[in-house]
């Protein structure tokens, strides 16, 4: 899920990296386009530029500021408040297990973030919203889901209206998507006129699933979701492995899931690819990093898949990461979808600019009470972590899955294809002087939504699976340029 700060700076070499020139040049007109039309104020929460380099530091110094050198590097020692001092004796003792007493990165923050009952997702220490680490797109308000909602349409249309179309959501956060999404089609269909009917036979279709892991947000979600009364069958939990391969007619989707995957972390030395393992400095204890051969060829593998050569033009301490994780759930998504659409948005590159030689201490970041910082070990169980996403990986896991890409933009052009631009300008139409702050605010959340040097310079991408010629044919309204 993503991470949006409340203290990110504009600044550092990467304050805007778009897939390609002609989509920057686009969407960045397109927001002025919207600026100059309706008054341009400042953005909700002074949102600004995620993918800076000169991030808001926290009080300790960031983990790895200093050059790579040839001798292992340790992290900042536990000297920072709060941590979890229970998984740490955790992630210590399964240090202590391994062979050669060593886990790999992905080992350590698939643990910190997903343990069972000491996880940061596990206890409730996930604090989203503008009090909590982090917020997303969903926490300005109903748009987001709405405009969703709109597409969703669009898809089962196109696929001939399938009885039922199943909705599967992936990470739903608090459940605030699920919410907003079905609200709004269930207003929809209780209005009158033919547009009323459309959404009516939608719904008569329509089934939701939930896909999560962490106890805490499913409690959260229930009691959410509990307000609309949806009939059981509408509405269900189930486990990626609970679904049966091949059984969902519908689309599968996530929004800022696949950045918070486990990744493992490399390093370049001396022209070779080193994995970061971590294990125990001696008492007094706290993790520290070693360099080591890959713990499985499909690292390598991973990088000569996209055409990356290590060998060249990367210097010596190079650092990124790769997300095998990402590659082994969207394998799943594929296997369970029978037909219809799989939908990722979330922050990232495309390969040449993920694995830049510029970009050289790679994409991870740790988010604790909307800042943001570099060192994973401190705050162990209180602070988020994540890695951008590798949307080349996911295309071209997707094809190898039997997955036809469908459309790829960013985040600000997809919602402004669904109608995110008619309710710019139906909130502009007011007279009423009364309701000056509410339309003030509501524009600042629409501007927020689309502004490519924050939420809406995150990445879509659709892909289907198992769709006639005919249906691949049409143009999603989200993508009305190209495909």
């Amino acid at each position: 899920m993503q991470k949006l700060p409340l203290s990110e700076q504009v600044s550092g070499r990467n304050s805007i990296s778009f897939c390609n020139a002609h989509n920057d040049e686009e969407a960045i007109a397109l927001y002025k386009r919207a600026q100059s039309a309706l008054i341009f104020i400042l953005l909700l929460c002074n949102v600004r530029d995620l993918r800076t380099d000169n991030l808001a530091s926290l009080d300790s110094p960031p983990f790895n500021s200093t050059p790579f050198n040839s001798t292992p590097f340790n992290s900042t020692p536990f000297n920072s408040t709060p941590f979890n001092s229970t998984l740490f004796e955790l992630i210590s003792d399964r240090i202590a297990r391994a062979p050669q007493q060593r886990i790999t990165f992905a080992e350590f923050m698939q643990w910190v973030l997903y343990e069972p009952e000491q996880g940061y997702y596990a206890t409730n220490q996930a604090q989203i919203g503008v009090a909590g680490d982090f917020f997303t797109s969903p926490h300005l308000g109903p748009d987001f889901g709405e405009l969703l909602a709109e597409q969703f349409l669009q898809m089962w249309e196109v696929m001939g209206e399938p009885h039922p179309f199943t909705l599967v959501e992936m990470g739903a956060g608090q459940g605030l998507v699920a919410v907003d999404i079905l609200k709004y089609l269930m207003t929809q269909q209780q209005r009158s006129g033919s547009q009323a009917q459309r959404y009516a036979k939608f719904w008569a279709a329509l089934a939701y699933i939930i896909v999560e892991k962490a106890a805490g947000l499913i409690t959260e979600q229930r009691r959410l979701l509990q307000l609309l009364q949806l009939p059981p069958n509408q509405l269900q939990w189930f486990s990626l492995e609970q679904l049966r391969d091949h059984s969902i007619v519908g689309c599968f989707f996530a929004n800022e899931l696949v950045d918070a995957f486990p990744v493992h972390q490399f390093v370049i030395q001396d022209g070779e690819l080193q994995e970061v393992f971590v294990t125990l400095n001696p008492p007094p204890q706290s993790f520290t990093e070693v360099l080591a051969t890959p713990s499985t060829a499909r690292l390598a593998e991973y990088l000569a898949g996209m055409d990356i050569d290590m060998h060249s033009d990367y210097a010596n301490g190079y650092r990124s990461e790769i997300n095998l994780a990402a590659l082994d759930w969207l394998t799943t998504i594929a296997h369970k979808l029978q037909r219809g659409y799989v939908l990722t948005i979330d922050y990232g590159y495309l390969a040449p600019q993920y694995y830049s030689p510029h970009r050289h201490q790679g994409t991870l970041q740790c988010f604790y009470r909307h800042r943001t910082h570099s060192d994973p070990y401190a705050y162990l169980g209180h602070q988020d972590i994540t890695a951008h996403v590798n949307f080349t990986a996911l295309q071209n896991q997707g094809l190898a899955q039997g997955l036809t890409p469908i459309g790829y933009t960013q985040q600000g052009l997809f919602l402004m294809a669904l109608g995110l631009g008619d309710r710019l300008l139906a909130n502009n139409n007011t007279s009423d002087v009364a309701q000056l702050n509410t339309v003030i605010r509501r524009r600042e959340a629409l501007q927020s939504l689309i502004n490519p040097l924050g939420l809406g310079g995150f990445q879509v991408l659709i892909q289907g699976k198992g769709l006639s010629e005919r249906e691949l044919s049409y143009l999603l309204k989200g993508f009305p340029v190209e495909k």
